[in-house]
């Protein structure tokens, strides 16, 4: 069963991904699907989004998921075979960011210096 939850996450990143580039525009930001988590009645899908360019595409991008919610799921339900197309939940994966600021603090540390023999 956990197989084809995955699965169908996968899926659903995917086909999210090509919709979300055929269909917005993010004005030169880059946007990805990180990853997408359902529920195992396959009713709930909660998508994350990475954003990185320029100042607030995090927000800007969320806000035209939320936006387009509707219209994502009805395309899904038509490229997506599953019982039920699942409510879409979005949020934003900070994760990138944070990878960076603590290689930042790192740095700045002097932790990544090359070790000396």
């Amino acid at each position: 069963m956990k197989n084809r939850l995955a699965r169908v996450c996968e899926v659903l990143k995917r086909e999210i991904g090509v919709l979300a580039t055929r269909d917005f525009d993010f004005h030169g930001d880059l946007i990805t699907i990180s990853s997408v988590d359902i529920t195992p009645d396959l009713k709930q899908a909660h998508v994350y989004i990475s954003a990185l360019g320029s100042p607030g595409a995090s927000r800007r991008a969320l806000e035209l998921f939320e936006k387009n919610r509707t219209h994502l799921q009805t395309e899904l339900s038509r490229r997506v075979q599953i019982k039920h197309t699942p409510h879409l939940h979005f949020h934003m994966d900070e994760s990138i960011e944070r990878g960076t600021r603590v290689i930042g603090i790192m740095d700045e540390l002097g932790l990544l210096d090359e070790p000396k023999k």
